[in-house]
């Protein structure tokens, strides 16, 4: 290999490849955590050292340019090496010390965890957590996480999962909504009633699928993606939503809806990378969150 020909640093590949992903140098600084300047410049010492333009700038916007389209796919091999590298380095570490990532939905962010941080605090004070409260699925194998607790079981094949248990969730609303709106004596009559969904009704309603539930897109009144508004909604008297009987049991003016109904079960998976797990810190912490988490 002719080393002498390299003429780039990978940070300048790197910048390129962000660039091209999100789309604006702006977007690419705030995803590195760089300076839109700095940021720019990295771009321009690619192109010069390649002696190509990678980007056509017309006003805000950048669009790549033939080569740009051309080197992107090399890039991008260059960057899931880059992160291989990361991965495999990141797994050797038998360093105590240091931060995990903990990737989980808001609502098990705020109602369940905190007790849990509270143990992991005094098993490993030297590390820091860092909690990523999404109801969307991180992607472990691009770094989002170290560990995610998630409802569905992952199926990329370079992670290591565990299944801790199924949850259970019920349908509930504040004594307030059920005093104004009557309290359903059937499954029926919810066809009468105001919900709260954390996705669009359409998409919502395919949870429901197998059910006998009268439920229509009409009785959605409400949606967000956020489980904790949608929550504080409820408590507000907007509707009936769906929860985890866990958490909806610190709130006494919640009313199960139809108790007697059965309820939904809601498996609770951890996971992490398996380059991952062979690091003893995170070790550690994957093999806390299941044991307190079961």
């Amino acid at each position: 290999m002719k080393w002498q020909s390299i003429s780039f640093d990978w940070n300048q590949a790197r910048a390129f490849l962000v660039t091209a992903q999100e789309g604006s140098l702006s977007a690419a600084a705030r995803a590195l955590g760089l300076t839109q300047p700095t940021l720019g410049r990295q771009v321009a010492a690619l192109e010069e050292a390649l002696g190509v333009t990678l980007f056509e700038r017309t006003g805000r916007s950048l669009i790549l340019t033939k080569a740009g389209k051309e080197l992107l796919d090399h890039v991008k091999s260059m960057g899931e090496a880059a992160n291989r590298i990361s991965l495999v380095a990141s797994g050797q570490s038998q360093e105590i010390d240091g931060t995990v990532c903990i990737s989980a939905s808001d609502t098990m962010s705020a109602y369940i965890l905190p007790p849990i941080l509270q143990e992991l605090r005094s098993i490993a004070p030297g590390i820091s957590i860092e909690i990523i409260a999404t109801n969307a699925v991180s992607n472990l194998q691009q770094r989002e996480a170290d560990i995610a607790i998630r409802h569905v079981r992952p199926e990329q094949p370079d992670l290591t999962a565990r299944l801790l248990r199924e949850s259970k969730a019920r349908f509930y609303a504040s004594k307030s909504y059920l005093h104004r709106k009557g309290r359903p004596q059937s499954s029926n009559e919810l066809k009468h009633h105001e919900f709260i969904g954390f996705e669009q009704p359409d998409k919502f309603l395919r949870h429901f699928s197998e059910t006998d539930l009268p439920l229509e897109e009409k009785n959605f009144k409400l949606t967000t993606q956020s489980g904790l508004v949608g929550w504080q909604l409820a408590r507000s008297g907007l509707g009936i939503i769906i929860m985890l009987e866990e958490i909806a049991e610190k709130f006494p003016e919640m009313e199960q809806v139809l108790p007697e109904a059965e309820p939904f079960d809601v498996p609770i998976w951890l996971a992490t990378h398996r380059e991952l797990h062979t690091s003893k810190r995170i070790r550690l912490i994957f093999d806390s969150l299941a044991k307190f988490l079961k």
